[in-house]
């Protein structure tokens, strides 16, 4: 049986400005299994980051619970969250945060180096296609080129989860495609189980299940019976 990578039950995050308490998460359920892709959809503060946030440890809910594996990572201290988000999991953003006075083969092995069971950064930027562009500084590179770096950096400490917040937010649909193919390989060659924030409904085809968000909860959940290949994606 497949395992259940993640178990969120009633989350709810609420921010106070001023006065006035804002629901950015409102009493969402779900399971995630292991190796899926889930790709998240809708509207800017419909959720879909804070709730990537909470999994990825770097923030906590008002309510509710949340389990990775068998560890409530809600009952988790700073120091158990810090350990969480360093051995489990990798974390891509828009923008790519690459160091510029560094190489891709020198941005990668930041992370190989403080992990308990790395891969060669030559065998992580082969996996994003750019084993030939190891020595090249992120000023050599083009946008899709360095965000396939950050992605390498990400998946380099071989973590069971990788969670993706607009990935190709910055990019062109060509480029973009080629970002996505990524991700879809490193899941396919790893199992890592990902997720992928994104305004792109195009891209619901390469995922396993798509969440569909509005006004801070989940409105429907859409399962694919066959996933599409990036190169098959029309933007």
């Amino acid at each position: 049986m497949t395992e259940t990578m993640f178990r969120a039950r009633s989350l709810t995050r609420t921010y106070l400005t001023g006065e006035v308490a804002v629901h950015a998460l409102r009493d969402v359920s779900l399971d995630i299994q292991a190796g899926e892709v889930v790709v998240m959809l809708g509207p800017s503060g419909s959720g879909k980051s804070t709730l990537l946030n909470i999994m990825g440890g770097l923030d906590r809910p008002t309510s509710g619970q949340l389990f990775f594996r068998n560890t409530e990572l809600t009952a988790l201290g700073e120091r158990g969250l810090t350990l969480y988000r360093r051995e489990h999991v990798g974390v891509v953003f828009q923008f790519y945060n690459l160091i510029p006075s560094l190489t891709a083969y020198e941005n990668v092995a930041l992370v190989t180096e403080i992990s308990a069971n790395p891969m060669r950064p030559d065998e992580a930027l082969a996996l994003v296609g750019l084993e030939a562009r190891r020595n090249h500084f992120p000023a050599q590179l083009s946008g899709g080129e360095q965000q396939r770096v950050a992605i390498a950096r990400a998946i380099a400490k071989r973590p069971e989860v990788l969670l993706c917040d607009e990935p190709t937010g910055a990019l062109d649909s060509k480029t973009g495609i080629r970002v996505i193919d990524a991700l879809v390989n490193v899941n396919t060659q790893l199992g890592t189980t990902t997720l992928i924030i994104t305004h792109n409904a195009s891209i619901h085809a390469v995922a396993d299940r798509v969440l569909f968000f509005a006004d801070g909860s989940i409105s429907r959940i859409q399962v694919n019976e066959r996933r599409l290949s990036a190169a098959a994606l029309t933007w």
